[in-house]
């Protein structure tokens, strides 16, 4: 069974818990999963992490910010993401390409053309099979993220929560277009509604996918891997 299922939302909507509920849930049934994230996911990508997050780093052009989030993700999928579905792993990964979109795009207001002509290159034919979008109020989700960062002593990751409100409600407009224009991909979830609620949500529709993709892990995501490349290619 290969499934590669994103999360995505604005800061503090609550992605890293459900990312570990759903490792958990996976994991007692017996399906193997991996739970990694962007930017960073192996090495390389976590200096580049590193780079992007720093809060002193607020001179980064909005150009700059985009290249390097492109190339931590070439990165990604070719050292990470591309490996683990052919060997029939679903894997779950905290961001990828509709982040881009909405926070480089809708956010920083960088030409969309521009951007997706960017993640076609870089994603090299992997797309999510689903997408979990956890949608809350930008106001509410920046206040859950500014407490998590003190909590956590995260502050050297929080170049994102210092930006203005307004940056933040660009964003969340940017993941409900893409939500409106994708509706079979990306599910939006209202996670006002609780953990526990948001959880059964999430778990219904990833049991659907694993009843439905029931073959042989490593033949799936070949196949899927391979069609979608020469797609891309040709």
């Amino acid at each position: 069974m290969s499934l590669f299922i994103t999360f995505e939302g604005v800061e503090g909507s609550g992605k890293t818990t459900q990312i570990q509920r759903l490792k958990r849930y996976l994991t007692k049934r017996g399906t193997p999963c991996k739970v990694t994230r962007e930017p960073g996911g192996g090495p390389i990508g976590d200096k580049v992490r590193k780079i992007l997050l720093n809060p002193e780093h607020r001179a980064m052009t909005p150009l700059s910010e985009l290249l390097l989030y492109e190339a931590s993700r070439a990165q990604h999928v070719k050292e990470v993401i591309e490996p683990l579905l052919k060997k029939g792993v679903v894997v779950l990964c905290d961001r990828f390409s509709d982040a881009t979109v909405a926070y480089q795009g809708y956010g920083r207001k960088i030409d969309l053309h521009m951007v997706k002509s960017l993640n076609r290159l870089t994603s090299q034919g992997i797309n999510p099979d689903v997408t979990f979008l956890l949608d809350c109020p930008s106001g509410l989700g920046l206040k859950r993220a500014l407490q998590r960062n003190r909590t956590l002593n995260k502050e050297k990751e929080g170049r994102f929560e210092k930006e203005e409100i307004q940056f933040h409600h660009r964003v969340r407009r940017g993941y409900l277009s893409i939500a409106r224009k994708e509706p079979d991909r990306v599910k939006v979830i209202d996670t006002r509604k609780g953990e526990d609620k948001v959880f059964e949500k999430i778990r219904k529709i990833v049991d659907e996918l694993i009843d439905k993709f029931g073959v042989k892990g490593s033949e799936f995501g070949g196949r899927r891997i391979t069609k979608a490349l020469r797609k891309y290619l040709y």
